[in-house]
């Protein structure tokens, strides 16, 4: 899934969201969960991200019998906006959301393929503690980024 949030976006700082832009970055992730594949764990995870073009794409995690293969919500997202748009994406905010009401961060790998992508400033809000959502800057989930030297 993708759409346009370019009308509401502020060119001069980027990593400023409203709170209403955040709340339909969160919706996305919540709708694209239901379609996770999950019948191993039944927990069902969302990802939206916002491309800093104003372009939100969706993914949603999928299992397979094989553990090891299970694609997590934020890489299928990512991968999707890859394959959508090209290889120079880059994330302005990603939006994590899972139909347990239970607090997840995203995971190493996924934390890994988010700094791929982004700048120290992109912005990753994930389900915390009762209900909530928190975030933090992706600098700040992973302050000891594997890095190639080019």
């Amino acid at each position: 899934m993708s759409s346009e949030l370019s009308d509401e976006l502020s060119r001069d700082r980027p990593n400023d969201l409203t709170p209403a832009q955040i709340a339909s970055l969160q919706q996305h992730a919540t709708t694209v969960a239901h379609h996770a594949y999950a019948p191993y764990s039944n927990f069902h995870v969302g990802a939206a991200v916002l491309l800093t073009d104003g372009t939100i794409v969706t993914g949603c995690n999928v299992e397979n019998a094989s553990y090891r293969l299970t694609t997590c919500a934020e890489q299928t997202a990512i991968t999707s906006a890859v394959a959508l748009h090209g290889p120079g994406i880059r994330i302005r905010a990603i939006a994590v959301a899972n139909l347990n009401a239970t607090a997840s961060q995203p995971c190493g790998a996924c934390r890994q393929t988010i700094h791929e992508f982004s700048t120290p400033d992109t912005i990753v809000f994930y389900p915390a503690e009762a209900g909530t959502i928190a975030q933090a800057t992706i600098a700040e989930l992973l302050p000891a980024a594997f890095l190639l030297n080019q």
